[in-house]
């Protein structure tokens, strides 16, 4: 029995503390005393962290080692996109109007498929800031704006989510995930159209309608080269591909004019803030996963809705990409035709779209999610609290993934 295996059998459930603990430190210190967050968050999500891995240094060196990496890997592929698309300025006067914003959501749903949800957060977040900066109510676009463009919107190719290019390396082929094109179709037209009427619903009580005008510019053109650079290192192995992100990060930020930085607004406490609270993620997470991969045969799954929801209720919390790994191979288990990577298509959509979309569900379900609000918060848009956004989520993408159920794993 693999070591893994063995240790999540063995661990008590009460291991999960930390990761517990994190997370209800992440919803509730911000509520509670925002100032003392504000602070002190990273001795939080250090010291819950750091009993865990004392603990995997005894107990899995090995499994420790892997995570390590793994959490470099996620914030090193952040921090490049982060620091390149921060000197792409995308400069006009849009007007803030309902299509206009439906429009900006739509293009970053798209090109998330391109550049990562992160690369089309981090490169949209800011005009459509600048967009609505005279809106007297402009929370919701930026609630949209996440569920759509740093989640959804990257369902359709391995370079879109993590989880799906793990897929790719374990087996699913590169265009295989162009077929989820039907479900990612459905889920961006409802959630669209949600948003649109909302928007629209808060445009018509503003009480002073900012000018409409219609410029558009972008400045910064090379740090697309290096936007490419990254991008085209995904493919590479190992230190290759870390060394290539961290190297078009560098190039980006020296070659970028200081102007363009600073109408961004650009500065690291975004990456910084993700980098720290992850640290604490990636750490406490690892009994949780652990029991999950051992013990997952226990709960009974043998439906793709089951793989949907099941996949997508734990993605909401830990990281999706070990989550979609775990279910992946959860319905190898079940010893049905292997179709692609060894479990039928059905129930590959199923696992495939619960990691993706259901990143949405909580600020922590994906990396982007922080990014964009701690982006937000500091250009003065007071974003809701931990709960406060999954009533959001549950207002708006539980319905709306209850019909992709209903529509495409019955």
């Amino acid at each position: 029995m693999p070591i893994q295996h063995a240790l999540g059998e063995s661990l008590p459930l009460w291991s999960i503390l930390p990761f517990a603990g994190l997370l209800l430190a992440i919803a509730v210190a911000p509520l509670l005393a925002p100032l003392w967050w504000e602070h002190h968050y990273g001795k939080v999500s250090v010291g819950l962290a750091l009993p865990v891995a004392l603990y995997f240094l005894a107990a899995d060196p090995a499994h420790l080692l892997r995570t390590l990496h793994e959490y470099v890997a996620f914030i090193i592929l952040l921090g490049a996109l982060f620091t390149i698309t921060g000197g792409i300025l995308v400069r006009g006067d849009f007007p803030p109007t309902p299509l206009v914003n439906g429009i900006f959501l739509a293009i970053g749903a798209v090109i998330a498929n391109l550049i990562g949800t992160t690369g089309a957060s981090m490169l949209l977040v800011r005009p459509l800031l600048r967009a609505n900066a005279r809106r007297e109510r402009r929370v919701h676009v930026l609630v949209f704006f996440i569920f759509l463009v740093s989640n959804v919107g990257g369902a359709l190719t391995p370079l879109g989510d993590p989880p799906l290019f793990l897929g790719f390396l374990e087996g699913v082929p590169f265009f295989w995930t162009l077929r989820l094109w039907p479900q990612w179709l459905l889920t961006v037209a409802l959630v669209l159209t949600i948003f649109y009427l909302v928007d629209l619903y808060h445009w018509r009580h503003e009480a002073v309608h900012p000018r409409e005008e219609l410029g558009f510019a972008v400045l910064g053109g090379q740090n697309f080269v290096f936007l490419g650079g990254v991008i085209g290192a995904i493919f590479l192995p190992t230190p290759w591909r870390e060394a290539v992100m961290v190297l078009m990060g560098v190039a980006s930020y020296q070659l970028t004019r200081g102007e363009i930085h600073s109408k961004n607004g650009f500065g690291f406490h975004p990456i910084i803030e993700v980098a720290t609270l992850f640290i604490g993620i990636f750490m406490t997470m690892m009994p949780a996963l652990l029991i999950l991969e051992a013990r997952g045969s226990h709960l009974g799954l043998h439906a793709p809705w089951h793989f949907f929801w099941v996949t997508g209720a734990l993605s909401s919390f830990l990281d999706n990409a070990p989550t979609y790994l775990t279910f992946l191979s959860a319905a190898r288990g079940l010893g049905l035709p292997a179709e692609v990577a060894g479990v039928p298509a059905t129930f590959l959509a199923a696992v495939s779209l619960g990691a993706v979309f259901m990143g949405a569900n909580s600020y922590i379900g994906n990396g982007p999610n922080f990014m964009v609000r701690s982006i937000a918060e500091r250009q003065g848009v007071k974003m809701p609290s931990f709960f406060g956004y999954m009533m959001y989520s549950g207002l708006v993408l539980l319905p709306v993934f209850a019909i992709v159920t209903m529509v495409f794993f019955r």
